[in-house]
């Protein structure tokens, strides 16, 4: 009954601050209420959109850069379903249920942490933003990638959304499964929702929901919010050969070379300044380009070029959502904002059927280490860490009607987070967060950001996850990962490639900021890793 009576609660309460707000107000006071489009990308690195630097093409993108506002310090919470806990619930992930992964192989790191905290799915006892959205008069839609929980009461359509068409999981085949073998576990609002065998790629397939759904809300006197979670360019590396064929080349030389030139590409377009260089090369234990065979290193190219046509198809995708916005004619009176969950991705599945062609739906690759590093130029590390290159994310936002046509083009800088979003699209739809002692947004409001002012660094921002943790207060930041034995400290105002450690000659602020941190991490609900891995050692 509690949750009841909380969610009875959150639409009631939401719905009346809207329908109050309304009413004391002549309408020519109240502007018509903004539709919101919110489209995530998956394991896409800072520079991997042309606006930021890119020579992978994304012309839709870059359009909603040339008519809104690129973020140059986005962050997100370095790993999936901890960044969209943080989006759905304008909070921590620790604080909504999601304080380790709420995959299979996270199951030892949440029994061993005990707590609500670690768990499987999002908590009930926190609202979605789509819940609230639903309250104030919203129609709410989505599509793409939930991960947020397995069990049909945890889908989308159970929390908020009135119309769903989402991968259920964190990672699927994008052709639906292999040539043989189960689907990909999928729903389609409350019933299940199994691929078919030819005909499928799960960008396209995303798409052409959103824009089904987006015409169905055309036919409605309301305004509509679309969270547009795609999965590309998460592993595996498939794609259409027509797609790769567009990129064939494009990346023999090398990792370096393609890294060099998306820094200089970061440099004229005004991304970072000048005087920015890059993080060391992060190759893990693969050799240097030139030391690599001629097949070593055409396998390699080979596997950027299907990352490339990935991101390319997305962006393709993008470009059906806004003609669809534009044919409806609701494109001036649209926020979009488009960013990814975390940094590019180290990891290399490297499954599938054996012999299967490098970009099939029988292979199963990522493009690991080097090419991760490549995504996330010029920051240091990528996805699953707290340095910049796991959290940093190309964040856009285009709202023709309400950004200054003289802030078109421009860049934000100072802070904001993923947490920042549910606050922003609250104020937006006129609604309120219940009111509680114990639950509260942890985000705050952007608005002035999206429409292009500049804020001040003069926020702390907190991170953990797997026992990688960091602290950014102003602009210091702490970092320290799970299997380190110290704090390393940078000012990412002067140093954002996180190269010099201030650690050692500022031992009273690294303490300062610990000590902080580890209050957060009390308030957070957050288990220290050392715990959690005692735990496991135990016999």
């Amino acid at each position: 009954m509690r949750i009841i009576s909380r969610f009875a609660f959150t639409a009631f309460f939401t719905l009346i601050v809207w329908s109050g707000s309304c009413a004391c107000a002549s309408a020519a006071e109240q502007p018509p209420r903004p539709n919101i489009v919110l489209i995530l990308a998956d394991d896409m690195g800072f520079s991997d959109v042309g606006c930021y630097g890119s020579e992978i093409r994304t012309p839709n993108i870059d359009k909603l850069a040339e008519r809104g506002v690129r973020f140059r310090q986005f962050y997100n919470n370095c790993r999936c379903c901890p960044s969209r806990a943080s989006l759905m619930m304008g909070r921590y992930p620790h604080q909504v249920g999601v304080g380790a992964m709420i995959d299979g192989y996270a199951k030892w790191i949440r029994d061993a942490a005990n707590r609500p905290s670690y768990s499987d799915h999002l908590s009930r006892e926190s609202p979605t933003i789509a819940e609230l959205l639903q309250g104030a008069g919203y129609r709410t839609l989505m599509c793409g990638k939930w991960h947020l929980g397995d069990r049909p009461q945890e889908w989308p359509a159970k929390r908020g959304f009135d119309r769903s068409f989402a991968l259920i999981p964190g990672a699927m085949n994008y052709f639906g499964g292999e040539s043989s073998g189960p689907r990909a576990p999928m729903s389609l609002d409350n019933e299940r929702f199994v691929p078919p065998h030819d005909g499928f790629y799960a960008t396209d397939a995303f798409t052409d929901r959103a824009v089904e759904f987006l015409t169905e809300a055309s036919q409605h006197d309301q305004p509509f919010f679309l969270y547009l979670a795609y999965n590309a360019a998460h592993w595996p590396l498939q794609a259409s050969p027509v797609d790769i064929e567009k990129y064939r080349g494009a990346f023999d030389g090398g990792w370096q070379a393609v890294r060099k030139a998306r820094h200089e590409r970061m440099i004229k377009q005004g991304v970072i300044d000048q005087s920015v260089p890059m993080a060391p090369m992060d190759r893990g234990k693969v050799k240097l380009w030139n030391e690599l065979t001629d097949d070593a290193r055409r396998e390699w190219a080979h596997r950027m070029e299907i990352y490339a046509a990935m991101v390319s198809r997305l962006d393709e995708g993008v470009g059906r959502v806004l003609a669809e916005l534009d044919r409806s004619g609701a494109a001036d009176h649209t926020l979009v904002i488009f960013l990814s969950d975390n940094g590019g991705a180290a990891d290399d599945p490297h499954r599938g059927r054996a012999g299967a062609e490098l970009g099939s739906r029988d292979s199963f690759w990522g493009y690991a280490r080097p090419w991760a590093s490549v995504s996330n130029t010029p920051w240091r590390r990528h996805k699953v860490t707290p340095y910049e290159g796991g959290i940093s994310t190309p964040a856009i936002a285009c709202w023709p009607e309400s950004i200054p046509a003289a802030k078109h083009g421009t860049f934000v800088n100072g802070p904001a987070h993923v947490m920042d979003l549910a606050p922003t699209f609250l104020k937006l739809a006129g609604a309120a967060y219940p009111a509680s002692d114990d639950i509260r947004l942890e985000g705050r409001d952007i608005l002035s950001m999206i429409r292009g002012q500049d804020a001040p660094a003069d926020r702390t921002i907190c991170w953990e996850h797997e026992g990688n943790r960091a602290i950014r207060r102003g602009n210091f930041k702490l970092v320290r990962l799970a299997d380190a034995n110290n704090w390393e400290l940078y000012d990412i105002a002067a140093d954002r490639t996180e190269s010099e450690d201030l650690a050692p000659t500022h031992a009273e602020l690294v303490a300062e900021l610990a000590a902080e941190y580890d209050r957060w991490a009390e308030r957070a609900n957050v288990v220290p890793w050392s715990q959690i891995v005692a735990k496991k050692k135990q016999p």
